[in-house]
């Protein structure tokens, strides 16, 4: 889609979320929102800043406590389903359903482990016995990939972005540097995220910025500010090339320098 017609779509849900904001339609203006993501997702952020601008105005209107009271006077006044009562069985066996089998349902009913027997003695032969193998250290097993968060969507990842440049800004301003645990602190209502969103977020980040400006991705480190693994590979796909003759570090610390520099008077 070209940016002109995602640039026009999302002004015309830009006006249709004013309109359902200012009649306290809730539920309306909840899938609007989250529609006006979406589609800005469809151009780059540089090019929807004014849009996005004007979303974030609105996230503050329904994250405002009387918009929160409205929303639940509307769930208690909306009339409520009746639920059929269910029958009663002699003996409740839970059952698993194909389609969510495997899927980390809690009501899944998994089988019964199979009972290890030790194996059969070995046969007697004349060659003496040898003395029992020491004892190794128990093996400690990896994390499990099931403990990571899922991955967001496009539009939920460009929210969160815009959120979190003016954090990096400040961070800036400081002249510091910060790293996603100290992020989350800073921004409470940040879901747990991917470490393929944390690099798309850094993108993200700097892709809104403006022409020549020094990378504010930089400033994410980890440990005792030291350069984020990641961040070559992010900072190459937004045009950013480590000299020949210098080390990767290096280069790094000189963008920090020069972000702290460039945002020190800015506001």
């Amino acid at each position: 889609m070209e940016i002109a017609t995602v640039r026009r779509t999302l002004n015309h849900t830009l006006t249709e979320l004013k309109r359902a904001i200012d009649r306290y339609a809730v539920a309306v203006a909840a899938d609007l929102y989250a529609l006006a993501w979406q589609q800005a997702a469809g151009a780059p952020p540089s090019e929807t800043r004014e849009q996005r601008a004007q979303l974030q105005g609105f996230k503050e209107i329904l994250g405002s406590r009387r918009w929160q009271e409205e929303e639940r006077s509307q769930a208690v006044a909306a009339p409520s389903k009746a639920v059929p009562p269910q029958p009663k069985q002699a003996v409740a066996v839970p059952r698993v359903r194909p389609d969510v089998a495997g899927a980390g349902n809690s009501s899944a009913v998994r089988p019964p482990r199979r009972k290890i027997t030790p194996s059969a003695a070995p046969r007697r032969s004349s060659v003496p016995p040898q003395a029992p193998a020491p004892a190794l250290a128990p093996v400690k097993p990896r994390p499990s990939r099931r403990n990571e968060p899922a991955l967001l969507e496009t539009g939920q990842l460009w929210e969160i972005a815009t959120t979190l440049r003016p954090l990096l800004e400040q961070t800036a301003r400081a002249g510091s540097t910060t790293t996603w645990p100290q992020i989350y602190k800073r921004l409470p209502g940040l879901p747990r995220l991917h470490a393929e969103d944390q690099c798309v977020l850094m993108w993200l980040v700097d892709e809104d910025g403006r022409k020549e400006e020094p990378l504010l991705s930089a400033l994410v480190t980890v440990g005792d500010r030291q350069m984020h693994p990641r961040f070559p590979a992010v900072a190459e796909q937004l045009g950013w090339r480590c000299p020949a003759d210098t080390r990767r570090h290096t280069a790094w610390s000189y963008e920090v320098l020069k972000v702290h520099q460039h945002w020190r008077h800015r506001r």
